[in-house]
């Protein structure tokens, strides 16, 4: 097995510098700044799984999560926004021809939202009437529309399916007719522009709602026909990772600094440089296993050969493991770093602070 490059091999070095030359600006303003949107949306990094027919760049996913991965290692906020961004970007693959045409004409376009069900959707003679309130949208200061998850009602009672459960239905309205409401009051990821927003009865027509299912998708492209859950987990995967491995570059010149100092023992630093490559090479085997599932599952996604038993469960396994080791990698570094790691000041700290911050998503809490 091949072994996966370093996340830097896939940006251009100016992208990188435009990138975190104002990623503390942005972590200040709370939100990305304008060099940094610019930078987007030439790259088209929004668009990411927009659908081809619709202009986007429907971007295979092995070559996603790497990428996504890179961004995350210039900065966790960037990356972070244009995961979650470009994630719902994917929608299109499901949404009705008109509705998608009309969103993906604005080269900045931006879709913004949050998969909590705490919407409610009335049925009425013309589509629907939106009711609701969603917290932690990542990137929502960027939105040009935002989604939103609702449970579907009529006559004041909930639809249920064939199942006796409630219809959950995903939507899709302008930014207008949603109110942003500041609530981002987190250690990290700042420059995201991540806050709350609230919908309250806004109408919608029916075209404006979809259905995530590879039976329901409209583009027929390999892409939409990948399970939403596993395309999820190996993206955000990817996020912990590339911030995980920015910290471990800061460190090594911290740890080279202090490897010049007279005062360390001999054996001191023997446990600093043990200890780096320990961590290098432990996240490296496991940066491997985790691309080998991912790509595995892409390559088998169009002779139908997808099995969740198997490889689906494998790109599950190794993205929850992929995420577990990056905080613990993390954590183990940090006491060798000094107080220069503990101030907000630095770029080691905004990197660990972002790290810990992310790695909070309940989607890859648990490593099983």
């Amino acid at each position: 097995m091949t072994a996966i490059p370093h996340p830097s091999a896939l940006l251009r070095s100016d992208w990188v510098d435009t990138i975190r030359r104002h990623a503390f600006a942005a972590e200040q303003a709370g939100l990305l700044q304008p060099e940094q949107l610019e930078l987007i949306y030439e790259q088209q990094w929004f668009k990411l799984l927009v659908p081809a027919v619709y202009g986007g760049l429907e971007m295979p996913l092995p070559d996603l999560v790497r990428l996504e991965e890179a961004l995350s290692w210039a900065d966790g906020s960037l990356g972070w926004v244009v995961t979650l961004c470009a994630g719902a970007g994917w929608f299109g693959g499901f949404l009705a021809p008109e509705t998608a045409r009309q969103l993906f004409a604005d080269p900045k376009v931006c879709l913004a939202g949050s998969g909590a069900d705490s919407g409610t959707a009335t049925i009425t003679e013309n589509g629907y009437l939106l009711n609701g309130s969603w917290k932690y949208a990542s990137g929502v200061r960027h939105a040009t529309h935002f989604t939103a998850n609702c449970a579907i009602y009529q006559n004041g009672q909930p639809v249920l399916d064939d199942m006796g459960k409630p219809v959950i239905l995903p939507f899709v309205v302008d930014k207008a007719d949603a109110e942003f409401v500041p609530a981002w009051k987190y250690v990290g990821m700042m420059g995201t522009g991540s806050h709350a927003f609230n919908i309250h009865n806004v109408e919608v027509n029916t075209n404006r709602s979809f259905k995530i299912a590879a039976n329901a998708a409209v583009v027929d492209a390999p892409l939409y026909q990948y399970p939403f859950l596993q395309l999820a987990e190996a993206t955000l995967a990817a996020n912990l990772s590339g911030m995980a491995m920015h910290f471990v570059d800061l460190c090594e010149d911290v740890f080279q600094q202090k490897l010049q100092q007279p005062k360390l023992t001999g054996m001191q630093k023997t446990v600093l440089q043990d200890t780096l490559r320990d961590v290098k090479d432990n996240l490296q085997a496991m940066r491997d296993s985790f691309y080998q599932a991912v790509d595995a599952s892409w390559q088998a996604l169009p002779d139908q050969q997808l099995n969740e038993d198997s490889l689906l469960k494998a790109v599950s396994r190794t993205s929850r493991l992929l995420a577990q080791l990056s905080r613990e990698s993390v954590d183990l570094l940090y006491p060798y770093c000094g107080l220069q790691a503990a101030s907000p000041d630095t770029e080691i700290n905004q990197v660990w602070r972002d790290l810990h911050t992310a790695s909070q998503h309940s989607l890859l809490t648990f490593s099983e």
